[in-house]
Formats: C-alpha cells, structure tokens, sequence
C-alpha cells in the first residue's frame, strides 16, 4: 500500500518534470495519459493482489481447518478400525459360545432321552419285579393251601410237600404203593393215588410224574433194568390220576430210576427214601420274564 501511495505522489512530479524541459503538449498528454492508465492498471492490480492475498489467507486458513478436520477424521476413523476389531473378536467370541450353547444343549437333549429311556427302562423292570412278587406270593399261597389239604395225608406219613429246584413236589414212598419188582398199584396204593388226584384236579396246573428207585439193580424179561420199572410205576400213576379226574392234556410220566437219590443207597433207610414216586407241579412258564419275546421267536 506504501508504495502505491508514492508512486502516485510521484508520477504527477514527473509529469511536471516532464512540461518544464520543452516536451510538447501533445506528446506531454499521450504520456500523462499513457502514465494515468499504468497508474490505474498498477492500482486495479494492487487490489487485485491484495483480493488474492486476503483469499490465499482465507484458503490458507480454509485449508488448515481442512487438515484439521482430516487429522480428526483419520483418528477417528482409526478409533472406528479399532472398535471395529474389537466387535470382529466380540462376534467370533459369541460364535464360539453359541456353538458351545449348540453342543451343551445336543448333549442335554442326549441325556434327557437317556434318562427317558432310562425311566422307562426301570419302570418295567419295577412292573416285572412286581409280577415275579406277586407271583412268588402266589406261589407261597398256593404251597401253603396244598399243605392244608394234604394236611391229613402228611401227617399220617403218606407223602410229603416240598420245594424242589423251584418246584412244588408232592413226594410219595413206593413201598407203600408198590410191592418189589412190581409197577402195579397196591390197594392202599391207588386210594392214596387217588385221593392226591381229587386235590391236584382242583388245581389249574400241569403235573409231571417221576418214578425213582435205589440202585439195586433189576434185570427181569418185564424190566431189564430200573429205568423200566421207574417208568413203568410213573405211567401206572398217570393213568391213576386220570381216573380219579386229572385231565390227560395235564399230567405226563418221566422215569430217573436211580439218578436222582434223595439220600445214599448205602443203608435200608437211604435206599428206602430213594424208592419213590414225586408229582411235580410245573411251573406256568407264561408268567416268566422274556416269555412273550420268546414266544414271537417261535412264531417266525
């Protein structure tokens, strides 16, 4: 600004300068004219300069504001990337927790349906535990009724009830139903027999009768050996107990001769003992566990 003010203090000087040393007047107009036109392009520039100079101040400015405002976008785009990463993580740490949360509730559902099956699996062992009870109890009722009414029987030493294996064996002596060597029925043997029937037929069971001897050997054209006199004896039995109203469909004859002694044939006593006729009671296998699986085995 200062040196525009002296050059217009100056350039009327010169233009002074310029009439006093004899330059004509019209060259003297051209010139001052030419210097007024400098002047004012040299004025019209000053302010353009100056227009520029206050502009570069405000882009100078606008530009500093700019950076600024860049530095603060990078940092917090930097802030962003930051708490970004930490989402990635948080996201991959919840993946992993509920693919976790997946296989807990895979193996609680497992477990569950093991313990369902479980529960199942003890209620029917808990429902087969109580038929083979209440069986067992029926079978004790039915033990102790069959000595009831063969109270009078076994008291006067005609036969004797007993468990055998699991069975109920109703146990008679052959002497006092059969002579020696002989497979047919005294008189008191066959009311004895009898008498046994008419109970036994009262009783929805199946009946096996066994005949066994001592091991004294017996070689005859009738019985070459104890195996045909045992099952000789039991045969006469079945078709006594049938008699007396024993359905056939019910009762069989098996012979052990010697094979299954009660006592050792060493004495008359233990030899006594061994000679014997014994009505078993079959058990009702229908009633026992895995019958019906078995059954279905049978079918195919």
């Amino acid at each position: 600004m200062r040196t525009l003010s002296v050059a217009r203090i100056a350039i009327p000087f010169v233009f002074s300068l310029v009439a006093a040393c004899g330059v004509p007047k019209e060259e003297h107009a051209k010139l001052k004219t030419s210097f007024d036109q400098a002047a004012a392009d040299r004025d019209a520039k000053g302010a353009d300069l100056e227009k520029t100079k206050l502009a570069l101040g405000a882009s100078q400015t606008r530009g500093d504001d700019l950076a600024k405002q860049l530095e603060a976008a990078n940092a917090k785009a930097s802030a962003l990337e930051t708490e970004a990463g930490g989402c990635r993580e948080n996201m991959a740490a919840c993946g992993r927790e509920r693919d976790k949360l997946r296989e807990d509730l895979a193996a609680a559902l497992k477990d569950q349906a093991g313990l369902r099956g479980s529960v199942e699996q003890m209620k029917k062992a808990m429902s087969a535990l109580e038929r083979q009870q209440k069986e067992a109890e029926a079978r004790v009722a039915e033990f102790k009724s069959l000595l009831q009414r063969f109270k009078t029987l076994i008291d006067n030493g005609t036969l004797r009830v007993k468990m055998v294996d699991g069975r109920m064996v109703v146990s008679l002596g052959s002497d006092i139903l059969f002579a020696s060597g002989s497979a047919g029925l005294s008189p008191e043997g066959k009311k004895t027999v009898a008498d046994v029937a008419k109970i036994l037929a009262t009783v929805d069971r199946k009946y096996q009768v066994e005949g066994h001897t001592d091991n004294v050997p017996i070689k005859t054209a009738q019985f070459p050996s104890n195996w045909e006199l045992a099952a000789a004896r039991a045969i006469t039995v079945v078709e006594t107990m049938m008699e007396a109203g024993v359905r056939a469909e019910r009762v069989s004859a098996a012979s052990f001769a010697d094979a299954r002694p009660v006592q050792k044939n060493e004495s008359a006593d233990g030899r006594k003992a061994n000679r014997r006729i014994e009505i078993v009671i079959l058990p009702d296998l229908s009633t026992l566990p895995g019958f019906d699986e078995l059954q279905k085995l049978d079918a195919k």
